[in-house]
């Protein structure tokens, strides 16, 4: 997929056709039926990034450490957001990636 131009509008046009209704029922189940290996591409790539290292562990620490109980609530929901974020730009890198596979294949 590297080297493919698209332009802004392309990409909204094609992030708005994602929500239309069933149109990711194919895609989940594919994901489901791959889940197994597509987490350990995942976790590879969280690894090589270092996210989960020592820095993750320290703002980790800090939200469980805070003393009253819904300022840690609040400070573990925000460390949970930003995991998951990061976890689904990291899922929809690995996503174009297998796209390009898969599109290469079908040239092959």
């Amino acid at each position: 997929m590297p080297g493919v131009p698209y332009s802004d509008d392309v990409i909204e046009a094609a992030v708005q056709a994602l929500n239309r209704p069933g149109r990711l029922d194919g895609a989940q189940r594919v994901v489901a039926s791959q889940a197994p290996q597509l987490q350990r591409i995942l976790n590879a790539a969280l690894q090589e990034s270092e996210y989960f290292g020592s820095a993750h562990q320290e703002q980790l620490l800090q939200a469980a450490g805070v003393a009253d109980p819904d300022a840690r609530v609040d400070a573990v929901a925000r460390l949970v957001a930003e995991e998951t974020r990061i976890a689904m730009l990291v899922g929809v890198a690995v996503g174009m990636e297998l796209a390009g596979e898969l599109g290469h294949r079908r040239e092959d």
